[in-house]
């Protein structure tokens, strides 16, 4: 399952990467988990440093999350950014910290 227009990329030991995983096939969730649930598996996307070797997109890699899990899966992207924001900034929260810092000293 690609992720990546990264189709040439190829990863070494150590480099930021992405991987993708099924975690439970479909009909292999929890009972109470809604019918149209079921019929889909569960899938993940986990970010990690790679830990051996070197590896194209597609292949089986085992990563290290930062949390210092090891996690096994297909390799989907070689450093993959971060794709969430906190929004617009607030101009009155821009400034406490300078200012909490002055109070401070």
């Amino acid at each position: 399952m690609a992720f990546s227009a990264q189709t040439d990329a190829i990863a070494h030991k150590g480099d930021w990467v992405q991987i993708y995983r099924i975690v439970l096939e479909a009909g292999a969730r929890a009972p109470q988990v809604p019918e149209d649930t079921q019929q889909v598996s569960l899938e993940a996307r986990i970010k990690g440093f790679m830990e051996d070797g070197s590896a194209r997109i597609g292949q089986k890699v085992a990563i290290q999350t930062l949390a210092g899990r090891r996690v096994e899966g297909e390799l989907v992207v070689v450093n993959p950014a971060y794709g969430h924001d906190f929004g617009e900034p607030i101009p009155e929260l821009l400034a406490i910290g300078p200012e909490l810092r002055r109070m401070l000293e």
